[in-house]
This record gives C-alpha cells, sequence and structure tokens, in this order.
C-alpha cells in the first residue's frame, strides 16, 4: 500500500474527525461487540480508506472500537492501522501503549508462563526506572539485558529477542530481521507502539489482556501527537507543562482526604491497584520471607479488580487468592473475620481488598463491627501473633468519604484508598487513578510508588490537567448527583413497588455515604427459577433499550459512573463483571445519574416501561 496516500488520507481524517475521538472515555454497549473489539472500527475504516472519504458525518458512524478508551479507542486503532500498513503486517500485530515499560513486562509475563528464556536488547538506554532486580525478585521474570551498536548484528538467542529502540523522532518502519520477535518502539513523552513479529501471533491475546488490566493504551491525546508528526501537520510532540496542575491536584486530593502524605496519581484505576498489590507483595517479600501472600478479593467485585489480583496470583509464586463474599446474603465483617482467622492459622501475610459501598449492590457494612474485626489480634497455629491484613479499600462510588484521615474509624488500621479518577474526581473526562494511604500505611507508600514508576504507570501531563480543572467542583458534584438518585429511586419506589431497589439508607447519607449509583432488581414471572431469570434478563434489556431510545442525548448503555451529565445504564453481569464466575455474577440493571440531568424526563419514560409490564 503506498505510504504517501496511506498518510494523506489520516490527515484528512484527523482534521474531520468529531471531537468525541479525543473526549470520550466510555462509549455505548449498545453499538459495541467485545469479540469484535478494534477489528470492527478498522473495517469499517478502511472501507472509508478504499472510497478516500473522510466525510466528518462517515467518521462519526464508524463502529465503537473499544468501550473503554484505556484499552483502545479510534485513534489508537488508526495509529496501528497506519504503522502495520507501511509494515506490510496486521493491525492486530501492532499495539500501543501509554506506558513505555508494559509492553516488555507484558511479554516477560508471557513467557514466565511458557517458561522461555527472553533476551531483551537495546541500543541507547533503557526506559528510565527499569529495575531488572526487582523484576527478578519480585514479579518472577527470567531475562537477560544486552546493549548492542547495530540492529543488524543481533546475535543467535534460544528464546524471545525484544528489541528497544528510543526514538528522538517518528520512526514509522521498522527493522524486518527475523531474529527480532518483538520490537519496541519508545516516544519517552507519549508512550511506546510494540510490533510483534508475524511468528509470534500467539502472544497478542496475553499482551492486550496486559493492556486491558495492568495498563492503559496510548491515550487519545498522546496518539493524536504521534499522528500529527506522522503526518507532518506538527514537527514535535505537544507537551503540557504539569508542575502547576500537579500541585493543584495533589493539594485537592489531600484536602478531599483529609491526608498530609503525597498522594500517588496513575494513568488508570487498574494502574494504580496494579502499583498498591506489586508494591504488597513487595513489601511481603522483603519483611515476611518465605510466608504465604494472600489477596482477599469479593469474587462477585468489579470485573477488572478481581481479574488482576487472579492474574497476577497465577504468575507469582506464594501468591494466592482468597474468595471473601459480601454482597446481598453475606455479611462483609463476618466474611473478614472467618478468612483472617484461617490464614492467621497459616501464619500467612493477609491483603484485602473491598469496595466500599460494594459495587454493585451499594451496599456499606457496619464500620466499628469492620474496624473491630480488622484490629483484632489472631494467633497462628504456633501460637504466635498472626500478620495484621493491609485493608485496601476502592471507594470509587464515595471519593468523598475520609477514610484514610487520622481520626476516622479505620486510622488504627493499615488502609490504603484509591479511587477510579475516570469517575467523579473527572467527570469521566479522563481514565487516571490515585490513592492516598493513613499513617498506620504510610511507610509502604514508597514500596507502591516504586512500582507504579517501574511499569511507567504514572498519570499523563494531559489527564493531570483535566482532574485540575475538575477536581475543585468534585463535592458539589457528587452531593447534586445524590439528590438525582435519591429522588428517582423514591420514584421508582412508588411507581414499581414490587422492584427491589439497592441503595443507601437515609441515615447513612447522613453520614456521608452519597453514591449516585443503585441496582435494580426487577420483577419477574414464570413457574421455574429457569423461566423467572430468562424473564427478568429479557425485562432488563427491555428497560435499557427504552430509555436510551426514548432519551438518547441524556440516557446512554454505558459501564462508567460519575460523569459531568445524562443517566448511564448496564446490567454487570454483561460489562463490569466480564470476567467474573458464572455464578457470582448479577443480572441486575445499575443505574447511574450525574449532577446534570433531566430528571421529570426519565421518569416519565420509566413510567411507559412500567405500563408495558
Amino acid at each position: 500500500m503506498n505510504t504517501s496516500q496511506i498518510l494523506n488520507y489520516s490527515k484528512e481524517v484527523l482534521n474531520n474527525m468529531p471531537s468525541s475521538w479525543l473526549k470520550l472515555t466510555t462509549h455505548r454497549l449498545d453499538i459495541y461487540n467485545e469479540s469484535l473489539a478494534k477489528t470492527q472500527f478498522l473495517n469499517a475504516f478502511k472501507a472509508l480508506y478504499a472510497t478516500k472519504s473522510a466525510d466528518p458525518i462517515a467518521l462519526s458512524k464508524l463502529p465503537t472500537a473499544y468501550d473503554y478508551i484505556r484499552l483502545g479507542h479510534p485513534l489508537s486503532c488508526i495509529l496501528e492501522w497506519v504503522i502495520a500498513e507501511t509494515n506490510n503486517i496486521k493491525a492486530e500485530n501492532v499495539i500501543s501503549f501509554d506506558s513505555n515499560t508494559m509492553p516488555i513486562l507484558a511479554i516477560l509475563r508471557k513467557n514466565l508462563a511458557l517458561k522461555k528464556d527472553t533476551l531483551i536488547l537495546y541500543s541507547d538506554v533503557l526506559p528510565p526506572h527499569f529495575n531488572d532486580t526487582i523484576l527478578k525478585k519480585v514479579y518472577g521474570y527470567n531475562f537477560t539485558l544486552k546493549k548492542i551498536a547495530d540492529v543488524n548484528n543481533i546475535p543467535e538467542f534460544n528464546g524471545s529477542t525484544i528489541f528497544i529502540s528510543q526514538e528522538k523522532e517518528i520512526n514509522i518502519t521498522v527493522p524486518t530481521t527475523s531474529k527480532i520477535n518483538f520490537y519496541i518502539s519508545i516516544y519517552k513523552e507519549v508512550g511506546s507502539v510494540l510490533i510483534v513479529n508475524n511468528t509470534e501471533e500467539s502472544y497478542i491475546s496475553d499482551i492486550q489482556h496486559v493492556r486491558r488490566r495492568e495498563t492503559i493504551a496510548m491515550t487519545p491525546a498522546n496518539s493524536l501527537t504521534l499522528l500529527k508528526l506522522l503526518t507532518k501537520q506538527t514537527t514535535s510532540a505537544d507537551t503540557i507543562s504539569s508542575k502547576n496542575n500537579t500541585k493543584t491536584v495533589l493539594d485537592a486530593i489531600k484536602s478531599y482526604t483529609k491526608t498530609n502524605t503525597k498522594p500517588l496519581i496513575a494513568s488508570s484505576g487498574l494502574s494504580i491497584q496494579y502499583a498498591i498489590l506489586m508494591g504488597l507483595i513487595d513489601d511481603a517479600i522483603e519483611n515476611n520471607k518465605g510466608k504465604a501472600i494472600k489477596i482477599i478479593v469479593p469474587p462477585n467485585c468489579y470485573g477488572g479488580t478481581n481479574d488482576q489480583a487472579r492474574r497476577i496470583a497465577a504468575s507469582i509464586t506464594n501468591v494466592t487468592i482468597v474468595d471473601l463474599p459480601v454482597d446481598g446474603d453475606n455479611n462483609m465483617v463476618k466474611s473478614i473475620n472467618t478468612v483472617l482467622d484461617k490464614i492467621a492459622k497459616e501464619d500467612a501475610v493477609p491483603y484485602i481488598i473491598a469496595e466500599i459501598p460494594t459495587n454493585p449492590r451499594v451496599e456499606v457494612p457496619n464500620l466499628k463491627n469492620l474496624k473491630d474485626v480488622l484490629i483484632k489480634e489472631r494467633k497462628t497455629n504456633k501460637d504466635k501473633i498472626a500478620i495484621s491484613p493491609v485493608f485496601i479499600l476502592d471507594q470509587t462510588f464515595c471519593p468523598n468519604i475520609n477514610f484514610s484521615s487520622e481520626n476516622e474509624i479505620l486510622s488504627p488500621i493499615k488502609t490504603i484508598s484509591f479511587t477510579s479518577a475516570s469517575k467523579f474526581p473527572s467527570g469521566g473526562l479522563c481514565t487516571a487513578g490515585y490513592c492516598v494511604a493513613n499513617k498506620k500505611a504510610v511507610h509502604l507508600l514508597n514500596k507502591i510508588e516504586t512500582h507504579l514508576k517501574i511499569c511507567d504507570n504514572e498519570a499523563t501531563a494531559f489527564q493531570i490537567k483535566i482532574l485540575a480543572k475538575q477536581l475543585p467542583s468534585m463535592l458539589q458534584r457528587i452531593n447534586d448527583a445524590y439528590l438525582n438518585t435519591r429522588e428517582f429511586v423514591s420514584f421508582i419506589k412508588s411507581a414499581l413497588p414490587e422492584a427491589k431497589i439497592n441503595f443507601v439508607s437515609e441515615e447513612l447519607a447522613q453520614k456521608g455515604f452519597t453514591p449516585s449509583v443503585f441496582s435494580l432488581d426487577l420483577p419477574t414471572k414464570g413457574n421455574t427459577a429457569e423461566e423467572k431469570e430468562t424473564y427478568k434478563r429479557e425485562l432488563n434489556l427491555k428497560l435499557i433499550s427504552l430509555m436510551i431510545t426514548e432519551i438518547p442525548d441524556e440516557s446512554k448503555f454505558c459501564v462508567s459512573y460519575g460523569q459531568l451529565s445524562g443517566c448511564y445504564w448496564t446490567i454487570p453481569a454483561t460489562s463490569t463483571q466480564g470476567t467474573t464466575k458464572e455464578g457470582d455474577k448479577d443480572y441486575i440493571v445499575r443505574v447511574s445519574l450525574s449532577p446534570k440531568i433531566n430528571l421529570n424526563l426519565h421518569k416519565k419514560t420509566f413510567l411507559k416501561f412500567v405500563e408495558k409490564i
């Protein structure tokens, strides 16, 4: 294919692209086919290219590339397509990352599972914070590093060969030598691009899974920067000064969490969670040598949390998962007590991941009882004092609660709280995440920060800029969205009393638990349990279909939360719990309201649904 034609067409596309390509973080699930992620978009895009059409309306009608931009998006897909076409390889063999190191770590993880050696070659320098000692000791990766002067002089190696090129300017073509299995171009300010040799295509899905769970794709802003460089619309990477913005964001987080230690800000909620878990595992290896490490996690919590934790346990010796039932008929406090008693007997290291409120049933445990269970002194089988737990708290639903402040109820427990900043902190305008620690756990932050940097998963300057703009209004937006949600919940109770609604009580709201999300268990019909379940699942989709059809400007089939406007509808079992075991999935409707919404229209439309059933 003619490179100049591709670049000229791409330039025209960039000039006509929809603004949403740069701004949206989530897309509609009703127009997204996960099994065709990236390919459905690219097939339609290539059809436009064949006719040389870059019409703005045609571009806006292209299928959704991915449901979350942290997994990929139109601009990252186009960037990967351009590089693939000019190198005469498949588009799926080109994978862009926001991180400079995670493509390397993705290959090392795959080779760890395959018990395969890896040779990492580089001609200039390795990415900053690349720490071979920690990667071998903590992650268990096996590799050899070698600096070479000439890419054409690559030694024979029985295993995988990775070549890392630090690019000082955009490099659209790569060496074609068969001795390179994986070619990584690093663009220091904007991310990296991995090219998988055609003989190594079995690695692609596993590398994509790392990008999905432990890091993010190259961001829309950075993908646009590289595309502009490729199409000669600019001669240097656009850079944003983050100094003042960073101070604004750090000060806001410390103010909201009432903590004095430095918050850590990552490229996504899962990026910060990965740093937390790897930092804690590093600490356990150093300070509790040889002891088993137990990651305690609810089996029905957010699918990314669940999947990431289980993937870590599968790849690191001595780390295992312990299920923590928390929702419905299960009680979080009782479950934690039971689990910790058992782990104490084994003299293992307990790390608990929990969501408060829980997702998707929006439940809050008795915090006094939770504290008592967590601070309880336990004994090992040898009658020694057991290792106390670290409580890793996902408070994305209520980032306004001061769980980590000095005088709060969890202050006697080593607590690290984290929040997906793609939700309320940014209003859905960027993917980011942050964590803070209370005084009991503050010593762990250095380890966490080390792994955040090793993975090169720190927030981008662009993300920091958005957070600096959005964080100051967060508390007001949380309050306004909660009031809308409370009103809508009250209306549904009156309009459809047979439905079961999971939402916080008025008493909890007075204590500051003011989420703007609730789950709806619709009434059902049928003679058998199977018939009732089938009917309810169909009813879920009918409700969502009606809302997004009748109110297309506000209602969206989407998994996110904390958005600036409108109303999001989803079914956790088929979205946020995608990788959760089937028996633990929730086939209910989850609804998320915003501060800005036409509530009367939503009530009116919901009444239409009630009348039809």
